[in-house]
């Protein structure tokens, strides 16, 4: 019998990711539910990942967790500096944010406003991080993340400040704050090139992007580095999966980027996965009915992502 199928779309509260909207697939199998949701900027080929973890999810279930929650940050988009401090105070009690920066059409200094409003909001033990998402070059980078260190008065680590794992080496040797690899792991053929090149302090793990927990859990023993376990902007069906593999990791030393389902303005369950005093709960909610009539796509974009579904499906199992 093939697996139950939901095509969902849900307004974001603010941009992100230059994203008004995010959408994606439910899919239910003998162990739940899974999501398939790569954006649209990734490929077929590409997308064949997220395709498998939506599989293990439905078809598997997750390893046993180590814990019952894990901490999590609030997540700071490229807003006024007024509405960053609220989003902070309105976060459930995360210690940590992560404030997006080099937005397009942004200046340094709308940076710099936007992360003094998130340290007065945290107060001094409160950490900050920052996700620049490859936007900058080398001598950039290095001229951004000091002057943004003493606006937040000490960054944790900067996330992808720059495009490649040999810009991050080499911006490793010119900066004090620590770096992140996200999308030198999860857009590489080739993620133990961070370690090799010693480019990083610390790999951001997405599940969707990298193939399901299992896989998740695998390349983190490789990589031998801290992990943060971050989510690809998922419904509370998807997000359940990176606390599925935060629960499950041996160690976790940061804040996880987990709480991204405040920047939703609905969900696709009745029970959202949300930050209680900092943490998130490791559970698994299933998907609503109210909740799915609420949320339903449309049927054109139905239609495009059955379409993108069947062309992905067609990669693994040839044939088909």
């Amino acid at each position: 019998m093939p697996p139950t199928v939901a095509v969902w779309s849900i307004p974001l509260r603010t941009r992100f990711r230059g994203l008004v909207v995010r959408d994606g697939v439910l899919v239910r199998g003998d162990a739940g539910w899974g999501e398939f949701s790569p954006f649209w900027d990734y490929d077929d080929a590409e997308s064949v990942r997220w395709w498998r973890a939506a599989r293990e999810a439905a078809d598997e279930g997750w390893p046993a967790p180590l814990r019952e929650s894990v901490p999590v940050n609030v997540t700071v988009p490229a807003v006024d500096a007024a509405r960053a401090r609220e989003i902070v105070l309105t976060s459930g009690g995360c210690r940590t944010a992560k404030v997006k920066v080099a937005e397009p059409g942004q200046a340094a200094a709308d940076d710099e406003a936007r992360l003094e409003a998130v340290r007065d909001a945290l107060g001094p033990d409160g950490r900050i991080r920052v996700d620049a998402n490859t936007a900058w070059d080398v001598d950039e980078a290095v001229r951004r993340l000091a002057a943004y260190d003493r606006a937040a008065g000490g960054l944790e680590y900067a996330e992808q400040p720059v495009p490649t794992v040999d810009d991050l080496a080499a911006l490793r040797r010119r900066t004090h704050v620590p770096l992140a690899a996200d999308e030198s792991v999860r857009r590489s053929d080739d993620p133990m090139a961070v370690v090799r090149k010693a480019a990083a302090d610390v790999v951001v793990l997405k599940v969707q992007p990298l193939g399901g927990v299992r896989a998740c859990l695998e390349l983190a023993e490789r990589v031998g580095l801290p992990v943060v376990v971050s989510s690809a902007l998922e419904s509370s069906v998807g997000l359940a999966a990176g606390v599925a593999l935060a629960a499950a990791l041996p160690e976790l030393p940061y804040a996880c980027g987990l709480a991204t389902g405040r920047l939703f303005t609905d969900d696709v369950v009745a029970d959202p996965l949300l930050p209680v005093d900092g943490e998130i709960a490791v559970r698994r909610p299933e998907p609503d009915p109210v909740a799915l009539a609420r949320t339903a796509a449309g049927p054109d974009l139905a239609a495009r992502w059955s379409d993108r579904m069947n062309r992905v499906v067609a990669l693994v199992t040839p044939g088909v």
